[in-house]
């Protein structure tokens, strides 16, 4: 009597997900026939900040590269979008996939120097390398200096000849990009690269014994999240359609919040950064009017979730539930017995 093995790839429960998945990728792209513009506006503004979460979660929960300077890429993809169609011409839509390559050349030499530093050195390097985008673009007066500059209207116009038309295709994309960051990491969790991940988020040490190659593997996600990085950066600001090296380039905006969507929702996820993100932006809806007291409310919530949920929100649902929308584990299922010897 022997028993065979198949792999299982999906569940029923990741099926109905996957379904569900598509069809509110259906009704979001339909915004414009339900949504005002404030409402589109602000949703477009919730899948940037999805995106940015699910790639610095892929950064810190994955390979353990835990940046604090991811603002770096928001900047300099955003000053790239502005340079690009200012300067050379470039459509708004063609320049924001530049952005991302450029980005993606920019952080070649600086990966290679901050990678020299392990753990706090690191998270501190990449914090300082922002600061020097920061510094530099703060010095170049044909991108505005210090106090920065707007888009030019026929850059404006170039996008769509009407308001609507604009808000429109500025919703689209972020919407296009948000769904394209979250595919992304899904695929490379599933492929051999991400069993090369897992492997080094779960022990560097025997990873490296079975052959993975730690450095090469963290380098390549660290191109990826900064081109990826760049082009929402670049999407930011065109929908903003002003720039300057304090918005570019904060640290509040591109990376505290980051950080505390992904460590709410649960780092190491996929689906972390997007319960983060809708706790994170019902928090700011509802409680930004307060001033000060929101960043405390803020604070005093993240405090609580991490002592009585140290792996997030999604992570003590899951813990308890079983529950993945996102699988990228197989299970190896017996599917029957069958006459003969072993």
């Amino acid at each position: 009597m022997s028993v065979t093995y198949t792999i299982e790839r999906a569940t029923r429960a990741s099926r109905i997900s996957a379904v569900t998945f598509v069809l509110l990728v259906g009704a979001l792209a339909a915004a414009p026939l339900w949504a005002g513009r404030s409402d589109m506006r602000l949703m477009a503004e919730l899948y940037s900040y999805l995106a940015l979460a699910s790639l610095w979660n892929l950064l810190a929960g994955y390979t353990g590269l835990v940046s604090v300077g991811q603002q770096a890429f928001v900047g300099f993809g955003g000053y790239m979008l502005f340079a690009l169609a200012m300067f050379f011409g470039v459509h708004p839509l063609a320049a924001i996939p530049l952005a991302g390559v450029l980005s993606v050349l920019v952080a070649a030499p600086v990966g290679a120097l901050i990678f020299r530093l392990r753990g706090a050195y690191f998270a501190i390097g990449t914090w300082v390398v922002a600061e020097v985008f920061r510094l530099v673009f703060a010095q170049v007066q044909s991108l505005g200096g210090g106090s920065g500059i707007s888009l030019p209207i026929g850059v404006v116009k170039a996008l769509a000849s009407s308001r609507d038309g604009r808000e429109w295709t500025v919703y689209w994309l972020a919407l296009a990009l948000a769904v394209a960051v979250l595919l992304l990491v899904y695929w490379l969790l599933r492929s051999r690269p991400g069993l090369a991940l897992t492997a080094i988020r779960d022990d560097e040490t025997a990873s490296q014994s079975v052959g993975i190659d730690i450095w090469r593997t963290k380098f390549m996600v660290y191109l990826a999240t900064a081109g990826a990085t760049g082009m929402i950066g670049a999407l930011i600001f065109l929908q903003k359609l002003r720039i300057s090296p304090d918005a570019a380039f904060s640290i509040n905006d591109w990376t505290a919040y980051v950080i505390f969507i992904t460590v709410i929702g649960g780092i190491g996820r996929i689906e972390g950064p997007i319960v983060g993100t809708l706790v994170f932006f019902a928090l700011r809806e509802t409680l930004a009017d307060l001033g000060t007291v929101y960043l405390l409310i803020l604070g005093a919530v993240a405090i609580a979730i991490m002592l009585k949920a140290p792996k997030g929100l999604w992570g003590y649902i899951a813990d308890r539930s079983g529950l993945e929308l996102f699988p990228v584990r197989r299970r190896v299922v017996a599917t029957g017995a069958s006459e003969g010897t072993s």
